[in-house]
C-alpha cells in the first residue's frame, strides 16, 4: 500500500423520497471519485429524511433486506469507480427486526464488511430504540483495497470503548456516519455547547488511539411531521487527525464534498512519539466490563 490516501465525506440534505435520495448520493459518490477520493462515506441512513423524530410503523417502509437496492447501486458504483463506499442504510433482518447499518463496499464491488449501530439513543426526536435493535456484530475494522477502516454510526460516537476497540484492530480511519442536530428551540441557548461537544469528543478519539476520525452529518431542516419543530442538522462534517487537528470541515449549513489526505508514516510517528497504546494497562481494566462500580 501507498503512504497516503484520499478519504471523501458526502454532507447532504435527506428530505426527499429514497429514490430521489439514492440518486443524489450516486452523483456525490461520482464527484468525490472524479476528485480524487478512494474511500467515500455517505451519512447515516442516507435514503430517508430521519424518521426517528417520531414513533411511527409506518416508517418501517423504509428498512431494506440485505443485498437488495442500496447495495445493488453502490456495488456496482464502486467497481466503476474503483473506490470503497461506505453506506449506511435502514436493515430490515427479518419482520419486527431491524437495524442501524451499514455496508463497507470494497473498490471491486465486493461487501468488505457489515456494521450494525451497536448503542441506540432514545431522546426526544431521536426515537431509535423504536426503530432498531442493537448491533450484535460487535465493533470492527474491515480490510479494503485502499485502507483497513472503522465503521460506526452516530450515537456510538460518544463512546471512547467503541473507539478503542476499534483502533485496537488495526482501522487506519474511523468513520462515523451521522444524523445530529439542534432541536430549534433549544440552538440558542444550547446550539454552540453542543456542536463543540459532539466535534470534541472525536477529536478525543483522534487524539487517544493516534487514528484519523471522520465524521459525517445531514444539512438542513428536516421536519416530517408539521406538528413538530423538526430536528436542524448541523452538518459541520470534519476530518481530523491524530493528534486532533481538524483537516478539513464542511460549513453547518451548506450541501458539501470535503476530501483529506490521510498519512499513514505521520501516523506511525504520533504514535511512536505519543505511544498511549503502548502504556495501555491492560491487566487493570477489569471494572470497565461493569455498569457502574461504587
Amino acid at each position: 500500500m501507498t503512504d497516503n490516501f484520499t478519504i471523501a465525506l458526502v454532507q447532504v440534505n435527506l428530505n426527499d423520497s429514497p429514490a430521489r435520495n439514492l440518486e443524489k448520493c450516486v452523483e456525490w459518490v461520482k464527484k468525490s471519485g472524479d476528485s480524487g477520493a478512494q474511500i467515500v462515506c455517505l451519512p447515516e441512513l442516507y435514503s430517508s429524511h430521519y424518521f426517528c423524530q417520531k414513533e411511527d410503523t409506518e416508517n418501517f417502509r423504509f428498512a431494506e433486506p440485505l443485498y437488495s437496492t442500496s447495495y445493488k447501486v453502490f456495488s456496482r458504483l464502486a467497481k466503476d469507480l474503483s473506490v470503497v463506499i461506505i453506506v449506511p442504510f435502514f436493515e430490515k433482518r427479518a419482520a419486527g427486526l431491524y437495524h442501524n447499518s451499514a455496508y463497507i463496499i470494497n473498490a471491486d464491488g465486493s461487501e468488505a464488511g457489515l456494521y450494525r449501530k451497536m448503542h441506540i439513543p432514545d431522546d426526544p426526536g431521536y426515537y431509535e430504540k423504536f426503530y432498531f435493535t442493537p448491533g450484535d456484530l460487535g465493533f470492527r475494522s474491515f480490510k479494503t483495497d485502499h485502507a483497513r477502516v472503522g465503521t460506526l454510526i452516530c450515537w456510538d460516537q460518544w463512546y471512547p470503548e467503541a473507539a478503542r476497540l476499534t483502533a485496537i484492530q488495526g482501522a487506519e480511519v474511523l468513520f462515523y456516519p451521522t444524523a445530529i442536530g439542534w432541536h430549534p428551540s433549544e440552538k440558542e441557548e444550547y446550539g454552540a455547547k453542543q456542536r463543540e461537544a459532539w466535534i470534541t469528543v472525536q477529536r478525543g478519539h483522534a487524539v487517544a488511539n493516534g487514528i484519523y476520525v471522520a465524521a459525517v452529518n445531514r444539512v438542513g431542516l428536516e421536519k416530517p411531521d408539521q406538528n413538530s419543530d423538526g430536528i436542524e442538522f448541523w452538518g459541520s462534517s470534519f476530518i481530523a487527525g491524530p493528534q486532533g487537528e481538524i483537516i478539513a470541515q464542511c460549513s453547518a449549513d451548506k450541501e458539501e464534498l470535503i476530501l483529506g489526505t490521510i498519512d499513514r508514516k505521520y501516523m506511525e510517528n504520533v504514535r511512536q512519539n505519543w505511544p498511549f497504546l503502548r502504556d495501555r494497562r491492560i491487566d487493570a481494566y477489569n471494572n470497565i466490563l461493569n455498569r457502574f462500580t461504587d
